[in-house]
């Protein structure tokens, strides 16, 4: 059997910070990662970062910073931009409306493996892409050791270490270690949540999506053939609405109602133009003909798959594959159907562009996963934390590790079909968030901590996952350096004083400046 320090399951964005934050403390790391592409919502799944408007001053760790920087770096190097661009400090090279810094998943790729690059070579980390953990041991509150199969072999070994780690995006091995989890809609009387449901309803789930790449040649044709499921899809209708799925309609979480979008410049009408939305390429910032158009990611309102879960379902595999085809349905419907603002139908020159994403259909690895299952924490973080209607000032955790912002943003779940947003104080990560209630050596290190379904919604994004992942691998360090649990780290002041310089010496914030944040 095979020895590590720590073993980390995903290579998810938490899950490859928590392999380097535990290598830069001399640990020896598995990363085992599904997939061929490790960095998670930045990669695979491609989804570029949905960040909080404070990120480009503080509220993020160093090593998300440093991170962020050698993405504007690489791509003014790497890439043909004009000499103007390089003087621009903030620069988006895709100049997506909802990213500050919206780049192709390949640039993010590139850089993830550059930083584990030495850490690889002096074999401190050991990085297995396209292998999954399938099966786990437990004995006395302990992980004892893990099963990893090869996905295309279907070759099995075993290994073990004093930690193990749960950095995938589904929290998958929280049931195989037998861990306390919960995942949907917890119910008022577990959480004391006004704006959760009276009762719990665990498969109402926020929904998965399965995002493609695509650019715009308008004087050519790229029409795909029919989806098998587009009259499926096309005769759904939005549980809010009287609209189609397969239209410009799609829910606002904002207003609790659907929202008609535009495409390029909102179809004359000032609507919300979608195709900038998520745009990772724009050609007006590179070299005249560098590039034929903008590159662009389908990750839309309307391909929110709410039709049904990919875990704890016994139709995961099915949901999953319906969830490619809505997209590839509201992809045809585009270049088919879709009102033009010259009043005709469909963009014949939409074109599938699987090359950015590492695929040959054109959608992304793996889907876009909202919400995990979450473990039974030694404290839950509900929305009294953080939600403006709830509390007036910015919330303090003695024990926090970490800082991050965003709206409370429930996208319209599977059962129910609840949505909604609401304005938020940038809150502080509590390191009893991350500490299972009764596992001693299994941690969270991914959207699988002691969240709920609504504050989820505020803790998915790309630099907390981040901040998680980083500190999950300073604490698995710590406890083993220190002979310590990560609970008694917890209840012991010094020891939790002591971990917090660590931290701290790393560069992870752990405070908002009071007098320059407000609530979002």
């Amino acid at each position: 059997m095979k020895h590590y320090d720590i073993i980390i399951a995903g290579g998810s964005i938490g899950g490859v910070l928590a392999a380097y934050s535990a290598c830069k403390m001399n640990k020896r790391v598995l990363l085992v990662e599904e997939t061929k592409w490790i960095g998670g919502q930045f990669t695979s799944q491609a989804v570029p970062p949905d960040e909080h408007p404070f990120i480009e001053s503080f509220g993020c760790t160093k090593s998300y910073r440093d991170f962020r920087n050698d993405v504007r770096r690489f791509m003014r190097e790497e890439f043909p931009a004009k000499p103007e661009i390089k003087d621009v400090k903030y620069w988006n090279p895709g100049h997506a409306s909802v990213s500050r810094l919206s780049a192709p998943p390949k640039v993010y790729l590139h850089l993830f493996e550059k930083m584990l690059l030495p850490l690889i070579t002096s074999e401190r980390l050991t990085l297995l892409t396209e292998h999954r953990v399938v099966d786990a041991q437990v004995e006395n509150d302990l992980v004892s050791y893990v099963t990893i199969e090869d996905k295309k072999t279907k070759v099995r070994f075993q290994a073990n270490a004093f930690y193990v780690l749960d950095a995938t995006d589904t929290g998958e091995l929280l049931p195989l270690t037998h861990t306390e989890y919960v995942y949907g809609a917890e119910g008022y009387e577990a959480t004391k949540e006004p704006h959760t449901l009276p009762n719990p309803d665990p498969n109402d789930m926020q929904p998965i999506t399965w995002v493609l790449a695509m650019d715009y040649q308008e004087k050519e044709d790229h029409r795909i053939p029919k989806p098998a499921l587009y009259d499926f899809y096309k005769a759904k209708i939005w549980p809010c609405d009287t609209t189609s799925v397969l239209s410009w309609y799609g829910p606002d979480s904002s207003t609790g109602k659907t929202k008609e979008f535009g495409m390029f410049d909102g179809r004359g009408k000032g609507l919300f133009p979608l195709w900038s939305y998520r745009r990772i390429i724009d050609p007006k910032d590179f070299e005249t003909g560098f590039f034929k158009g903008d590159v662009t990611l389908l990750n839309w309102p309307q391909n929110d798959y709410i039709f049904g879960n990919i875990f704890e379902s016994d139709d995961d595999e099915s949901h999953k594959e319906h969830a490619k085809e809505l997209t590839l349905s509201f992809f045809y419907w585009l270049q088919h159907e879709a009102p033009r603002e010259d009043g005709k139908k469909g963009y014949p020159g939409l074109r599938l562009r699987g090359d950015v994403l590492g695929t040959e259909d054109g959608l992304a690895m793996a889907p876009y996963i909202r919400e995990s299952r979450r473990i039974v924490a030694e404290k839950r973080i509900t929305e009294h934390r953080m939600n403006a209607e709830l509390i007036n000032h910015l919330p303090i955790e003695e024990d926090s590790v970490g800082v991050g912002s965003y709206h409370i943003d429930l996208h319209m779940t599977t059962v129910n079909h609840r949505f909604f947003f609401f304005k938020t104080w940038p809150f502080e990560i509590p390191l009893s968030a991350m500490i299972p209630i009764r596992m001693k050596n299994l941690l969270p290190a991914c959207k699988n901590i002691g969240t709920t379904q609504l504050t989820n919604g505020c803790f998915r994004l790309h630099p907390v996952e981040w901040n998680i992942g980083e500190v999950a691998g300073l604490l698995a360090s710590c406890a083993i350096d220190w002979n310590m649990t990560p609970k008694e780290i917890l209840y012991d002041h010094n020891a939790l004083t002591r971990f917090q310089k660590v931290l701290d010496d790393h560069g992870i914030e752990r405070h908002w400046p009071k007098d320059q944040v407000h609530v979002i």
